[in-house]
């Protein structure tokens, strides 16, 4: 345990000392992979396949916040939905609006929610996104993750359905418009991802907030429970054949990615806990400390001996 927290400061001071730079080759790599990942799950427009656009707007990407970087993927996936169908394309842009709209009314600052959710569904690691919302941000940060979802079912239908929507015909438009809105948002098991997800995060984030002793580590576990029930009872309930062993190891390897990330916001030693009273001319206040664990890094020096020959 010494030995991680030691590297927990190692990596904290190297991040402190060279943010500078590691901070442009992150986004740099995030939206790289983003961009990669949206050529190969679409591909519909050739004008951007391959690794030039990728390379090009990862480097813009480099130098921009990260809710430039959502704007230019929802640029970029329309552009591809757009060399497929022009009515997806047009029903996807209202719906980035409208989340747009919400999220920077509500919880600014999260937009790459939209972004990464879809990312790690692909990856086939989603669970462990309400776990790590619930744990570092708000309850509102739910309504981006659940835009990511959306998003996500959206592209496996553009993908499963590439033949139909680009071989119906022109005349057929209105039918064309009907039968998406449909095929989207009847879709059970993206329904059933939203739920569970967002109970989820409410879950967790209610359960972190408590004083109570190894709260983190309670919210965890309580949120994978609730996540794993709604998905298990959703399944039998509207019959989405859901692997049970993809969902089972996705939920482990989610579960052990959330401890990851607690163990670097959330590292404390309940074995001295304080409880402090204080008090002014119009109220009592009794207060509960909770100490970080920290530890520094050895600082090793070494002393190198010449040896002379003696002649």
């Amino acid at each position: 345990m010494i030995g991680l927290l030691v590297f927990k400061e190692r990596l904290k001071a190297f991040y402190a000392r060279y943010n500078f730079y590691l901070n442009p080759a992150l986004k740099f790599f995030y939206a790289l992979a983003v961009f990669l990942l949206l050529n190969r799950q679409l591909g519909f427009l050739e004008k951007l396949n391959g690794p030039m656009f990728p390379l090009i707007l990862g480097c813009l990407c480099a130098f921009l916040p990260l809710s430039a970087t959502s704007f230019i993927a929802a640029v970029y996936m329309l552009a591809h939905l757009s060399g497929l169908s022009m009515e997806l394309a047009v029903i996807t842009g209202i719906f980035v609006v409208i989340a747009m709209i919400l999220y920077g009314a509500l919880q600014p600052g999260d937009s790459y929610l939209m972004v990464l959710t879809p990312v790690l569904f692909f990856l086939q690691i989603p669970y462990v996104v309400p776990l790590v919302v619930g744990l570092s941000c708000g309850i509102f940060s739910a309504i981006p993750m659940c835009f990511g979802i959306f998003l996500y079912y959206l592209l496996v239908y553009a993908k499963q359905n590439a033949g139909v929507l680009a071989g119906t015909a022109a005349t057929d438009i209105a039918q064309k418009y009907g039968q998406v809105l449909k095929s989207i948002f009847s879709n059970d098991r993206m329904i059933l991802m939203v739920l569970a997800f967002a109970l989820t995060v409410v879950v967790v984030f209610l359960i972190r907030n408590r004083s109570m002793a190894y709260a983190w580590t309670v919210a965890i576990a309580a949120g994978m429970v609730v996540e794993l029930a709604v998905i298990f009872i959703g399944d039998s309930k509207l019959n989405v054949n859901l692997s049970i062993g993809s969902v089972a190891l996705g939920a482990l390897v989610s579960v052990l990615l959330a401890f990851v990330v607690q163990f670097f916001l959330f590292a404390v030693d309940y074995s001295r806990t304080e409880f402090l009273q204080y008090e002014d001319d119009d109220y009592y206040y009794y207060v509960k400390a909770v100490p970080k664990i920290a530890v520094s890094a050895p600082d090793i020096k070494v002393q190198r001996i010449n040896k002379r020959n003696e002649s």
